[in-house]
C-alpha cells in the first residue's frame, strides 16, 4: 500500500483476534512511530505494554479508577459482580494495552507542543500498525485524568501526563468506512490583504 491508501484504509479496531502480536513487530511499529515531528527533538513519548499477564495491573487499575469515578460500583450486588467481571474479561481478551505518557512541562506553549508531537507519534503508530495487519484502538477514557490511575500503574501525576491508552492487536473485524466530510466546507484560502 501507499501511505496514501494507509491513511484513508486504515479503521479503529473494536475488536480483536485472541492472538498476540510478536515483539519485533511491535518495536518495528513503535519505531516507526518515533520518526513523528517533535519540538526541539525533543521526543517526548514514553511507551508500556501491558500483555499477557501483566495486562492484570493496567486492568485492575482502569476498574479500580472507575469505581472511584463512579463509572462503576463496587456495593457487592450481584449486578457489580457481574458488570466488573465482564469488564476485567472483555479487556483481558485484547492482546495489548499500550500506556503512551509524557513528561509535564510548566511552560504552557512547551506543553501543548509536546502533546501535539506525542499525538504524531500514536497517528504514526496507527499507521505503521495498519501496514503490519495490526489494529489499534487509541481510547482516552476518564481513568486517564484521575490520579490514581496514573499512582497504580507506578507514576507521579505530578510529573507525566498520560495522553492515551492504546488497544492493539490483530482484528477479529474491520470496520468499514464512515467516510468524511467534503474538505470544501471546513477549507479556506486567504489570497488578499484583508
Amino acid at each position: 500500500m501507499t501511505i496514501l491508501q494507509t491513511i484513508k484504509e486504515r479503521r479503529s479496531i473494536h475488536s480483536f483476534k485472541k492472538e498476540n502480536v510478536p515483539p519485533h513487530i511491535l518495536k518495528e511499529i513503535f519505531t516507526y512511530g518515533t520518526w513523528a515531528p517533535t519540538h526541539y527533538m525533543k521526543e517526548p513519548w514514553n511507551v508500556i505494554v501491558y500483555e499477557n499477564e501483566g495486562k492484570q495491573r493496567i486492568i485492575q487499575a482502569t476498574i479500580d479508577s472507575y469505581v472511584r469515578l463512579g463509572v462503576l460500583k463496587k456495593d457487592g450486588t450481584e449486578k457489580a459482580r457481574k458488570t466488573i467481571h465482564s469488564i476485567r474479561q472483555f479487556l483481558f481478551d485484547i492482546p495489548h494495552h499500550v500506556l503512551i505518557y509524557f513528561p509535564i512541562e510548566e511552560d504552557p506553549v512547551r506543553y501543548e507542543e509536546e502533546y501535539a508531537a506525542v499525538c504524531a507519534f500514536i497517528q504514526n503508530v496507527q499507521l505503521a500498525a495498519w501496514e503490519y495487519g495490526v489494529g489499534v484502538l487509541w481510547t482516552i477514557t476518564p481513568s486517564m485524568h484521575e490520579e490514581g490511575f496514573a499512582k497504580d500503574l507506578g507514576l507521579s501525576p505530578q510529573e507525566v501526563k498520560i495522553a492515551a491508552v492504546l488497544q492493539m492487536g490483530y482484528p477479529e473485524k474491520v470496520p468499514v468506512s464512515k467516510g468524511r466530510t467534503n474538505i470544501e466546507q471546513k477549507l479556506q484560502f486567504c489570497r488578499t490583504r484583508e
